[in-house]
């Protein structure tokens, strides 16, 4: 450090405070690869209009984002972090050991995962049950117990899928959108089962553990964060699908489509009103400590909750955000404005 604050201060000619030194005019996002679409776009224009300069938005998932944001506070640490599910506790435990204690939370709006496919095959119908039977690492055996995953082809599962190798390609375990469709479809298909239900009440951790579990055989492909390589990977192959958001799929609506998950389809209006069954809130975060020490964070944030932005007629929703109900944005547009620690678990 003595070393790198004389360097400094030898070419700059002026002796400063270490901290000056490191001081940064520039905010910092990392996170989910969901918001990040988003929040690239909320930072451009945020850099158009104001006297600030445009933020640097890294995608590095909800996990990896938050792992980032909560490593400490001080220049060399991001400011925001952007998540397609909410905070963990155990993440607000690892924030608050490493300084980390005021956290403002923003909920942006609401998107669906969706199990999508190349436009040049055939829309898929399928279930819940049935998404879990195929993706699931054990799944019952008929006896009461569990077995490893041996549905090798969709039609293994129900004769009325399709007679193709089951091949998902999806995001990697630190993804919010991974997170996110385990709680949603897997699980949600998981507990149709009674055996495994029951076991919610005796051995949480072992039911989680069955019904979060994602095959390791090639039924389920870890394609990384990278939404666009899922999608061309869909193009090149109309026998796989794909494991993203919904806004992912309406910018993408002339190359992939979405499955009818329990007979309704991913669009804007069935993900508003809650009637599409795979669907979930995004956020970001704001380290208050930041606040008033890198410049134009507040006004950042109250860019993107601003009517203009996340509203009904507002640019992302135009981009695919689902908006929130109008009470619901008025009580997030506060929050950005007060900047206090408003998590409650």
């Amino acid at each position: 450090m003595y070393r790198k604050f004389i360097g400094i201060a030898v070419v700059a000619g002026i002796a400063v405070a270490g901290s000056a030194a490191e001081a940064r005019d520039q905010i910092r996002v990392v996170g989910s690869s969901t918001v990040y679409p988003f929040a690239t776009v909320v930072a451009e224009q945020f850099g158009k209009t104001s006297q600030f300069k445009t933020p640097v938005i890294e995608s590095t998932g909800s996990g990896g984002g938050l792992k980032l944001f909560c490593s400490g506070v001080g220049v060399e640490h991001p400011d925001i972090t952007n998540a397609s599910r909410r905070i963990k506790q155990s993440e607000i435990d690892k924030c608050a050991k490493n300084g980390v204690n005021d956290i403002t939370e923003i909920k942006v709006g609401y998107d669906g995962i969706v199990l999508a496919n190349a436009k040049t095959a055939p829309v898929m119908k399928i279930t819940k049950q049935q998404i879990f039977l195929a993706l699931a690492k054990n799944i019952p055996d008929g006896k009461g117990g569990l077995k490893e995953n041996d549905n090798m082809k969709w039609s293994d599962i129900d004769p009325s899928l399709p007679a193709s190798k089951i091949e998902v390609l999806g995001p990697p375990p630190t993804s919010g959108t991974r997170d996110a469709f385990a709680e949603l479809a897997l699980e949600g298909g998981c507990k149709t089962f009674k055996e495994i239900k029951a076991m919610k009440k005796t051995d949480k951790k072992k039911y989680k553990a069955v019904c979060h579990g994602v095959r390791e055989d090639g039924g389920y492909v870890e394609a990384g964060e990278n939404d666009v390589l899922i999608v061309r990977k869909l193009e090149a192959n109309p026998a796989a699908f794909g494991v993203f958001g919904f806004s992912f799929l309406d910018q993408n609506a002339d190359k992939v489509q979405g499955s009818l998950i329990g007979n309704v389809g991913p669009t804007f209006d069935a993900i508003a009103d809650g009637s599409y069954p795979v669907s979930r809130s995004l956020y970001f975060y704001v380290k208050v400590a930041h606040v008033g020490k890198v410049p134009g964070i507040k006004e950042f944030v109250s860019t993107f909750t601003s009517e203009q932005m996340y509203g009904p007629d507002g640019v992302l929703s135009e981009r695919g955000l689902i908006p929130m109900p109008d009470a619901e944005r008025a009580k997030f547009r506060k929050d950005a404005e007060m900047m206090s620690n408003n998590i409650t678990m």
